[in-house]
């Protein structure tokens, strides 16, 4: 019963010091990217990865993008880590898909990064490789100190409340920015099922 009612706790701190700004700010580049015809690549590992799923679908259905993940093609993707690198696995893909100055890579990823610890250096390859050929760069991180936050466009940052619970906060917040992200007037262009329905 504590454990939960603090974990519970956490979480309504966390929705009070969200940067609401960063999130409207995430909205706008997203508008953009959309208003250019460009492209939306989200990208995770781990629990990340499957969140990287959800929002494919989202974006797809709910705001209208052509959007994708290297994480959804599981053939390739250890293909890829097989015969290249876990490192380069999102930066080939992504080259391979001719990413360009139209489209957005999204990062969901609890840390965004860190090649000196050796934290999810795929994420970082691809984010140098986005900014690069002039693509946008926006994430959803749990640690302000990761190369995604350092280096994005744009990118919201789950406040850390407690030591102990940083993933599973970031992970879960995750869904809670990307939902209000499809679900925003500048957006959302398809009613989602049950609220089509009540109407």
């Amino acid at each position: 019963m504590q454990f939960t009612k603090a974990f519970l706790e956490e979480a309504a701190t966390i929705l009070t010091q969200i940067d609401v700004q960063a999130i409207e700010c995430v909205a706008d580049h997203l508008v953009a990217v959309r208003e250019r015809g460009g492209r939306l690549f989200f990208l995770g590992v781990g629990g990340s990865a499957a969140n990287a799923s959800h929002a494919v679908n989202d974006f797809r259905k709910i705001a209208d993008f052509e959007a994708y993940s290297p994480t959804d093609n599981v053939s390739e993707l250890t293909a890829r880590t097989n015969d290249e690198s876990w490192e380069s696995v999102f930066v080939n893909w992504l080259r391979g898909s001719r990413l360009n100055r139209r489209d957005m890579i999204f990062v969901l990823s609890v840390g965004g990064g860190d090649l000196e610890r050796n934290v999810s250096p795929n994420l970082v390859r691809a984010v140098e490789y986005a900014r690069a050929v002039g693509a946008t760069v926006c994430g959803i991180v749990g640690r302000n100190g990761g190369y995604t936050a350092k280096v994005a466009d744009a990118c919201v940052i789950i406040p850390t409340v407690s030591a102990e619970n940083v993933t599973p906060h970031a992970e879960a917040f995750q869904g809670v920015v990307w939902h209000l992200l499809v679900s925003h007037p500048k957006l959302k262009r398809v009613k989602t099922k049950w609220e089509a329905v009540a109407a």
